[in-house]
Formats: structure tokens, C-alpha cells, sequence
């Protein structure tokens, strides 16, 4: 699949906005009997946001050369977007200069950032990438989010497993969650702005064709242009060993422009969840995760020159 198509998805979200509102709700007069159109009629939305039909017409259309911040929050407004919306539709029609191509090769978890996953043996921790690619993860995290997967996984970049992959595909991850619909929905509404952010990242490209072919739920979700991040918040796990559990999460982004972050779960204290994930660490195996020789090199060159992961 090729890179995301910024005109495209910037026409297409303002297209998914603009049909959500009601013009009567929001005191517009209506024209005519009938509409040939769901939600606000361009000109609608232009009078909302105090622009004009011609210039939001060509932001419809992907030609965002020379959109102001103040016509995009106008925008914003008049589309009542949420905080992570205005970001996309910002990043959609004002991007920053493209980066220099780098040949692409697999990322891997620093020793350093597994040295933290190995310290943090009561809790359940993974490294993810932007993609959701799972790069690491400690035994714990194994244990509760894929016991059914080789603990060395992450560590081959040919199998290694993906969060939001799992979601759709992954029957026995499928499961884990009670309240899936809400969490597939989250997933792409994450994804979506991460593609926004990087529309010139083949892998992620390639990743949402996998995607949309082989998942009719995830494609349906994808074609309503949901956006949202997630930062921190509880889930809720109906796990296959030790049942039912509502768990703390937090990410935490790794300095670097890599767009790493550690994933950390927590039960709260004296809670059936926290006796619940005390009984799944005691049931979970050990194991070490084995890296391949190229990622041992390229962790001892990161870990001798630091300043390169912080993009210095």
C-alpha cells in the first residue's frame, strides 16, 4: 500500500465531520424540502466558521496551501472537533517538512528500556513502536496480554506481534477484552492519528492495507475517521487464567523521535485485581528474551552514543 494520501484524508475527514451535524440543532435555517446531503451543506459550514465557500471548498478538496491557523481552529469550532481532531486536521493540512529517508530497517527495544522491563517484574510492561509494534516485553506483560505467543517474539521482527494486528485477528487476544467494540474502535482512532503524524511511513501504510482487507470490522471503523489518543486509563481483561481483572495503563513516551513507549499496567492496591495479577505472575513462566545479532549491535552502538536517541 502507498503512503498515506494527506488531500485525500484531509477531504474525506471533513467530509465525516461535516455530515455528523444537525443544521437545525445548530440554528441554521433550513433550504428547501428535502437534502440531498446528511449533516451541514458546505455553504452551512463556511457561514459557521466565517470563511468562505470558495476557500473551504479547496481544504475539501486537499488543497490546504496557505490555511491559517486561525481558518483551521475556525474550522475546528464550527465542526465542534475534540482536542486530538484539531491536532489530525492540523497535521493533515499544515505538515511539517518531510524528513530525509532513512533506509528502513526494524526497530528494537534499547537494552537500556529492557533493563527497565526486567526491574519492573511486579507490573506488566511492553515496549510498542508508533506502528504498535511490540518490541519488548516483560514476563509479566507477556503473561497477560499473549501467553499464547513465543515470549521471544518481539525480538523477530518477521513474526513479531502488533497490538492492533491482534485486535482484529488475533482470536485469543480478541478475547481478553469483554468490551471489545470500544477497544477496536480505539485502536484505529489511535492509528489514525498516528498516520496523520506520519503519512510518509510506508510500514504504517502497509500495516492499515493488511488491515482493511483482511478485517471488514476494522475497514468499517477506518471509513468513519475516528481519532483520539489514549494515554492512560483503565481496561478491563477477562483473562483465561485468572478471570476477570480491571487494570490501571499508562504510556510513557521514550525521549527520541522514534515514537517508542513503554506500556505499564497496574491493579489498584487490595483489589480482587491486584490478588488476580499476583496469581498470574505466579503462574507465568520465566524467560529471556533472546535478541539477534544485528539488534545487539545496533543496541551496543545506540547505548555508546545516548544523544543519538534524543535525536542530538
Amino acid at each position: 500500500m502507498k503512503p498515506v494520501d494527506r488531500a485525500k484524508e484531509l477531504g474525506d475527514f471533513l467530509k465525516s465531520r461535516r455530515a455528523k451535524l444537525n443544521p437545525e440543532e445548530l440554528g441554521l435555517k433550513a433550504y428547501g424540502t428535502r437534502r440531498r446531503v446528511s449533516g451541514l451543506r458546505r455553504e452551512e459550514l463556511a457561514i459557521l466558521a466565517g470563511v468562505s465557500v470558495t476557500h473551504y471548498t479547496r481544504l475539501e478538496q486537499g488543497r490546504a496551501a496557505g490555511a491559517s491557523d486561525a481558518v483551521l481552529d475556525a474550522l475546528a469550532r464550527a465542526l465542534q472537533l475534540t482536542e486530538d481532531e484539531t491536532a489530525y486536521l492540523k497535521h493533515l493540512a499544515r505538515p511539517s517538512a518531510p524528513a530525509r529517508p532513512v533506509p528502513p530497517r526494524p526497530e528494537h527495544a534499547s537494552r537500556s528500556a529492557r533493563q527497565l522491563l526486567e526491574a519492573m517484574a511486579e507490573v506488566p510492561a511492553l515496549v510498542l513502536d508508533r506502528r504498535n509494534d511490540i518490541l519488548a516485553w516483560n514476563r509479566l506483560g507477556h503473561a497477560l496480554l499473549a501467553g499464547h505467543i513465543d515470549p521471544a517474539a518481539p525480538d523477530n521482527a518477521s513474526v513479531r506481534p502488533n497490538l492492533t494486528r491482534m485486535v482484529f485477528l488475533d482470536e485469543h487476544f480478541r478475547e481478553l477484552y469483554p468490551n471489545w467494540p470500544e477497544e477496536a474502535t480505539l485502536a484505529v482512532a489511535s492509528l489514525r492519528l498516528v498516520a496523520g503524524r506520519h503519512p510518509d511511513d510506508r510500514r504504517l501504510a502497509e500495516l492499515i492495507g493488511q488491515l482493511v482487507i483482511q478485517s471488514e470490522e476494522f475497514a468499517a471503523r477506518w471509513a468513519r475517521h475516528p481519532v483520539r489518543t489514549c494515554t492512560s486509563g483503565i481496561k478491563q481483561f477477562c483473562h483465561p487464567i485468572v478471570g476477570s481483572m480491571e487494570l490501571y495503563f499508562e504510556n510513557l513516551l521514550i525521549p527520541g523521535s522514534s515514537g517508542q513507549r513503554i506500556t505499564a499496567y497496574s491493579a489498584a492496591s487490595g483489589s480482587p485485581s491486584e490478588t488476580a495479577l499476583r496469581l498470574l505472575s505466579l503462574s507465568a513462566q520465566e524467560f529471556e528474551p533472546v535478541m539477534t545479532a544485528s539488534e545487539q549491535a545496533d543496541a551496543r552502538r545506540q547505548d555508546a552514543n545516548p544523544r543519538s536517541e534524543m535525536g542530538l
